[in-house]
């Protein structure tokens, strides 16, 4: 049973170490930016929405309206919804010549603020989804071509379950979450799934705004991630009175935060947005400052950008509801057709794939 164990572990090391033979989508060239894509529920429909409604249709529709391609399509793959690898959803993303983008969601339920208790890091851990983690990476592998894949999404915010708040606080959360985080990433690349191109995905401020919990703390080490992310968001509901920060400033505070701990790595900005109908910043405003912070080459490290278009219920108010969809705007919509428009020469439309 020791000797099990021992090559067990060293293969899971190899794996680490053979990754840089890694099967994923190339870093554009210097100046450009890939743009990605992300849409869910509007919030008002009598669904839950589950971060995986985007269609072929939607895709479309979106790049219509604004004018530009967009090089991968953002989405959930929740596990108390299913354990198996997203086949279906990955070959229609494909097929329309893009890259799948998908957050590993191992949770219970979309619910949030609250220890998770059938996937929890401790478990994690302990190996207890290794068998279904494997399963998965085989028919990651058997899918072939790259996919961007994250895990513990955002772990210094604790509205997610994975948070240190949630895990054993100060003296242990961190250190679960970055457990965890390499024991996946371990045994699906023990499985050979090299196509699999690993983000690690912070927010842009910690919360609680607390030395233990600086972001920092749960980066996982440069072996375990090929990019680093970055949510960067504005007010995200119309009654928000916090949050009003710019984008610019979010990226001041995160920015060379980011590049000390991963120094050479490429960033993007996963999620950025801003609510439609908040009271003291207005959106077309906000997103057309962040773009021209984006594509003003100031972030060299910055390979690529998503803002996230959604919205969702916070009360039984429907006026209260949030949106940041893009297309519920006109002049939102309109603020990114002229910047796409101003600056196509540094929109990198299609994903990079080297040959193999």
């Amino acid at each position: 049973m020791k000797n099990f164990v021992c090559l067990s572990l060293l293969g899971l090391l190899s794996a680490a170490h053979l990754h840089a033979e890694l099967q994923g989508i190339a870093v554009p060239s210097a100046g450009k930016l890939y743009h990605g894509f992300y849409w869910d529920g509007v919030g008002t429909d009598t669904h839950d929405p589950t971060e995986h409604d985007v269609t072929p249709a939607d895709v479309a529709r979106y790049e219509d309206a604004v004018g530009q391609k967009t090089a991968w399509v953002y989405f959930a793959n929740n596990w108390f919804e299913s354990r198996k690898f997203p086949a279906a959803m990955c070959g229609w993303i494909r097929d329309l010549g893009k890259v799948p983008y998908l957050r590993l969601m191992l949770r219970s339920d979309v619910d949030q603020n609250r220890v998770e208790k059938r996937f929890s890091l401790r478990k994690i851990i302990a190996g207890e989804f290794d068998v279904d983690l494997r399963a998965w990476a085989r028919e990651a592998k058997e899918f072939g071509s790259p996919i961007l894949i994250e895990w513990g999404t955002e772990p210094n915010g604790d509205w997610f379950s994975w948070n240190g708040k949630w895990n054993g606080g100060a003296g242990e959360g961190p250190k679960r979450y970055i457990a965890a985080y390499r024991r996946i990433v371990d045994v699906m690349r023990a499985e050979g799934a090299d196509n699999l191109q690993w983000v690690w995905h912070a927010n842009w401020s910690d919360e609680p705004e607390a030395k233990w919990n600086r972001f920092e703390n749960y980066f996982p080490g440069d072996t375990y991630c090929d990019w680093v992310a970055l949510s960067a968001y504005g007010p995200t509901t119309p009654l928000t009175e916090n949050e009003t920060e710019s984008f610019s400033f979010e990226l001041r505070e995160a920015y060379p935060r980011l590049t000390k701990i991963a120094p050479g790595k490429p960033i993007i900005v996963a999620e950025f947005g801003c609510d439609l109908h908040n009271r003291h910043v207005n959106a077309a405003h906000w997103a057309k400052a962040a773009l021209d912070e984006l594509f003003s080459d100031r972030w060299p490290a910055i390979i690529g950008f998503c803002w996230w278009n959604e919205g969702w219920q916070n009360d039984n108010h429907k006026k209260h509801d949030s949106d940041l969809i893009i297309t519920h705007d006109a002049n939102l919509t309109r603020v990114f057709r002229e910047e796409f428009s101003q600056h196509a020469d540094k929109i990198q439309e299609s994903p990079i794939v080297p040959a193999r």
